[in-house]
């Protein structure tokens, strides 16, 4: 596994992430958010691979399709 997720792209994800595992924990308070039902695990889930990307470095899409923000050779 070559490292193909840079800096700010790992910081985004990072936070992206945080938002997204809290989805399903805040859905049921916020109204607008409520009608997402069984949506919001998913949402969550999405939110767990984004952490991993970001802590390991390495998004598997990235490959197929030729992205590289690492700026490694």
């Amino acid at each position: 596994m070559v490292a193909n997720v840079g800096g700010f792209d790992r910081v985004l994800r990072f936070v992206a992430g945080i938002v997204l595992i809290l989805v399903p924990f805040v859905a049921p308070s916020v109204p607008a958010l409520g009608g997402l039902g069984n949506w919001t695990w998913l949402i969550g889930a999405v939110g767990v691979v984004m952490l991993l990307t970001a802590a390991f470095r390495f998004c598997p899409a990235y490959p197929l399709l030729g992205i590289n923000t690492c700026g490694r050779g």
